[in-house]
């Protein structure tokens, strides 16, 4: 069972874990024994609110495929609970930043005195560089 909010419970039955051989180094201990944990979840068979199945279709994220399944592989620990508990925290965090409403941006426009700030600026540097050129020797 994942607690993901106070009303929102995902049930063991919807989270699909197997057992795998982690990649990469690690000598004998990655080639003989299956730590890495590979992590399914069906958005659309899930107990998700359908707000939250919608939002979670919506994201362009490559851990989740085309049929709406998130996939996520922990091989990050030695141990495969600790993988387990890692897979777990990655999909409630995916999950909890669907649930985050952005605040509505207000387009906004530059003061008079930002304006006047920023052509002095330009002005400066203008004069600054037309310094540099070559002296007229009359």
């Amino acid at each position: 069972m994942l607690t993901i909010s106070n009303t929102v419970i995902l049930a063991e039955w919807e989270i699909e874990m197997t057992a795998i051989r982690a990649m990469g180094n690690g000598g004998q201990n990655v080639q003989k024994v299956s730590s890495a944990i590979h992590l399914r979840f069906d958005i659309q068979r899930s107990s998700l609110p359908s707000v939250y199945k919608e939002r979670l279709l919506a994201l362009s994220d490559s851990r989740i495929t085309k049929d709406g399944v998130v996939v996520i592989k922990s091989q990050t620990y030695r141990t495969q609970e600790q993988n387990r508990l890692d897979a777990l925290e990655r999909l409630k965090g995916l999950i909890q930043s669907v649930m985050v409403v952005q605040k509505r941006r207000r387009a906004t426009k530059p003061t008079r005195s930002s304006k006047l700030k920023r052509i002095n600026t330009k002005k400066k540097m203008g004069q600054k560089k037309a310094l540099r050129g070559r002296v007229n020797e009359d």
